[in-house]
């Protein structure tokens, strides 16, 4: 038996009784019933209520699941390193704590030799800090070249 199915039961018994209404006990008791009858109701509502969370909280639970999993396979992803040299602790790619690298180039003009590093090649262009002369820089890229141990499976 369901508690508003209970609260109804108690109300048909009091007035089954046929309480005295007048009297301060039966003013007392249908206040009482009135009471229980109200309580059942929002017991009724806060159940359905809950009910209606925990559907909710499992559609949720089961879009944060696949969430998961997407992001545990893009962290798999990550694993993959761009040569079979390299590891978790250094990657040879990664020339951040690496000292620069210096070209040498002569300027066609005057015949100077500039030791340039790897950022003012980046520029494409500079001038001969002896005779002003525009050297311009066009050099080939191959994406393979930056990593060591491509270098060395070739």
């Amino acid at each position: 038996m369901k508690i508003t199915e209970k609260a109804a039961y108690i109300k048909g018994l009091a007035e089954g009784m046929k309480l005295d209404e007048g009297t301060s006990e039966g003013k007392l008791l249908k206040v009482i019933i009135e009471l229980l009858e109200d309580i059942t109701h929002e017991i009724e509502d806060l159940n359905e209520n809950a009910m209606d969370l925990a559907e909710e909280i499992d559609t949720l639970s089961d879009d944060l699941a696949d969430v998961e999993e997407i992001l545990a396979a893009e962290e798999d992803d990550d694993d993959d390193f761009c040569c079979p040299g390299c590891d978790d602790d250094r990657c040879c790619c990664d020339d951040d704590d690496e000292e620069p690298v210096f070209y040498e180039i002569t300027c066609p003009k005057c015949g100077e030799t500039i030791s340039v590093d790897e950022d003012v090649l980046s520029y494409d262009s500079m001038k001969c800090p002896k005779c002003g002369e525009t050297l311009e820089f066009e050099f080939d890229t191959d994406e393979d070249e930056g990593c060591c141990c491509k270098k060395d499976e070739e």
